[in-house]
């Protein structure tokens, strides 16, 4: 019968003599105008590191993951301690864990990504501090660690999940006009819609439903508002998730 050597049967950590620790981290993303444009445009907040490694740069909120915590617990936590922000969507993203994330260092770090989704007046409640700051997506300079790059899987994969999922209700309410779904549409694509078009496809899906109802307050001959459609399955629910939408519908 085949035996495994002495070392192939020692755990991995103590072959390499290298501790493997959790951390979780997170991408908050919120919709802001631009200061040229005016825009909407997306923009996530940041924390500055007060301690080396990276002392002094900005870096994803996020913190280490305590042994009586699950997962979405220790991201959640960690968002209020370091941004004061409390979202309403959290989802999993990724785990990154490359080899050379670490590669000089006596430990391990894999990281667990969440990203999050905050309506502007959850984005408001942000702590007002030297150290926490927001920024443009698409204008970021050099992060800590390989913070760049999870930003920019992040923003990649909001933009795919827009096509086929209702994952823009994260950044609107339970009500909305098209030309607000729209705006959302465009700052998370980075480009101009035609209205016409938009207006058509989206009502061709099924995706929302009129409620019925107009929005008060304008000059001007008030817009329909609408809500997605939870009676229509797709691909992906977003924010939603079944245990949700069949207590919603109860």
């Amino acid at each position: 019968m085949d035996t495994l050597s002495s070392r192939e049967e020692e755990p991995v950590g103590r072959q390499h003599a290298q501790r493997v620790d959790l951390a979780v981290s997170t991408v908050i993303f919120a919709l802001r105008p631009s200061p040229e444009t005016g825009r909407m445009t997306l923009w996530l907040p940041l924390v500055r590191r007060i301690r080396e490694p990276y002392e002094g740069r900005w870096a994803l909120p996020g913190g280490w993951l305590a042994a009586d915590q699950d997962l979405e617990t220790s991201a959640r936590r960690t968002l209020v301690r370091t941004t004061g922000l409390t979202p309403r969507y959290l989802e999993q993203l990724y785990a990154f864990g490359g080899l050379d994330r670490s590669a000089d260092d006596p430990t391990r770090v894999v990281s667990i990504v969440y990203w999050a989704l905050v309506h502007p007046d959850e984005a408001a409640q942000a702590i007002d501090s030297d150290n926490v700051e927001w920024f443009a997506a698409d204008d970021l300079s050099e992060l800590a660690f390989d913070h760049r790059t999870i930003v920019d899987y992040a923003v990649w994969r909001l933009r795919t999940k827009m096509e086929y999922s209702r994952i823009a209700h994260g950044f609107l309410g339970e009500t909305f006009t098209l030309a607000q779904l729209r705006q959302v549409h465009e700052a998370v694509r980075g480009c101009s819609l035609d209205p016409a078009n938009f207006r058509r496809q989206i009502l061709a899906s099924d995706a929302i439903e009129d409620t019925g109802q107009r929005l008060t307050g304008t000059s001007h001959r008030p817009p329909r508002l609408y809500r997605y459609n939870t009676a229509v399955q797709l691909a992906d629910h977003g924010p939603l998730t079944p245990s949700q939408e069949s207590k919603e519908q109860a």
